[in-house]
């Protein structure tokens, strides 16, 4: 019998093997990846180590759907954790019955072509998603009431279908509740077991990345990967239908430079400073404010900003007070009668401001 685990890496789901191994069940686990979880590198690493099989499962539009609308709402962030961990097991169920019936085999249980669905869930763990009525919830929805496994918890659980049958022995697993993870570590350090840190979980969970992500709903129809992305960089502001990202460091200035969709209008100071995107309407004020952020992050107190789809344009910045003629001059900016600039170079008058006057535009 082939036991099929929701694995996340993490030190939960990891034990769960662990415990399925050492009563000589085979593992097959399943990693879910999306812009916002998943390291499939880890995992395929303890994968060869412990031995078990390895399946890496990218979401679809599906899942970006339930996110936009969630039937059960989210948590402390933009997590649908409810329906997040239904779509997963209704897939994982899937995933279950192919191989299974590649394999020819059956599961003497429930008389169809599944194996053992199993998850690292803890009991009282988490209060978005493993409370005792949601653990419920997720069976009945699922169609997989009693043919859950989970180890950790499953002497405080009513017996699976599994335990039942005796395919699995209910007196090898765990009674583990509430949100201490102290006998988890216990057990860690006992099988030698490496696991990923909570830090690293779901960005969706993070209260900045769900502000940023809300604001991509609202205004963004049809979203890329690349939009998912680019939330995961830079400084995030917003004037009307116009979204500006400035570059934090030199990695994220490149990154930005990658994730730059056709249209896009790129900005970088002549010196130090970031790389800043411009999407939407490239509007003299969308322009502007992309310009003056540009300059207020940079080392410099006047510049001269090259943008465009190829920084092909240039605009002359300064600070309050400089004269402008002169730094445009020296910048190669020429004057002729009448004229205060070249067509090359287009004036715009911004004083460097505070950065406390465009927090307003933040994301």
């Amino acid at each position: 019998m082939l036991a099929y685990v929701l694995y996340s890496g993490g030190l939960d789901s990891g034990l769960a093997i662990r415990l399925l191994q050492e009563q000589n069940i085979k593992v097959v686990a399943v990693h879910f990846v999306s812009p916002f979880f998943g390291n499939p590198e880890f995992c395929r690493l303890i994968a060869k180590e412990q031995k078990f099989k390895l399946i890496i499962k990218k979401i679809d539009r599906k899942y970006l759907n339930i996110l936009r609308n969630p039937k059960y709402g989210y948590g402390s962030g933009l997590n649908p954790c409810l329906d997040c961990h239904l779509y997963m097991f209704k897939e994982l169920k899937k995933i279950s019955g192919k191989n299974t019936r590649f394999q020819g085999k059956r599961c003497l249980v429930c008389k169809a072509n599944e194996g053992i669905i199993v998850t690292g869930d803890v009991l009282g763990q988490r209060p978005k998603s493993q409370k005792l009525n949601d653990l419920r919830l997720i069976e009945k929805e699922a169609k997989l009431e009693n043919r859950i496994l989970r180890p950790l918890s499953a002497k405080l659980l009513p017996e699976t279908e599994y335990e039942k049958k005796g395919i699995i022995n209910r007196e090898k697993l765990l009674g583990i509740k509430g949100r201490s993870r102290k006998k988890q570590l216990e057990l860690a350090k006992k099988y030698n077991l490496k696991f990923l840190t909570p830090a690293g979980g779901c960005l969706l969970a993070d209260k900045e990345f769900a502000k940023k992500l809300k604001d991509l709903f609202e205004h963004k129809k049809i979203i890329s990967e690349k939009d998912f992305e680019l939330l995961k960089v830079g400084r995030h502001f917003r004037i009307s239908e116009n979204k500006i990202v400035v570059g934090r460091n030199e990695k994220e200035n490149r990154k930005i430079t990658e994730l730059k969709g056709r249209g896009d209008f790129i900005f970088e100071v002549k010196g130090i400073g970031p790389t800043t995107l411009l999407q939407g309407k490239k509007n003299k004020e969308a322009i502007k404010l992309a310009a003056k952020l540009t300059l207020v992050y940079s080392d410099e107190e006047k510049a001269v900003v090259k943008y465009g789809k190829n920084l092909e344009k240039t605009l002359v910045c300064f600070a309050n007070g400089a004269s402008f003629q002169s730094f445009a001059k020296a910048n190669g900016a020429s004057f002729s009668k009448g004229k205060r600039m070249s067509k090359k170079t287009n004036e715009i008058k911004v004083g460097k401001p505070k950065r406390k006057d465009i927090e307003k535009f933040r994301v």
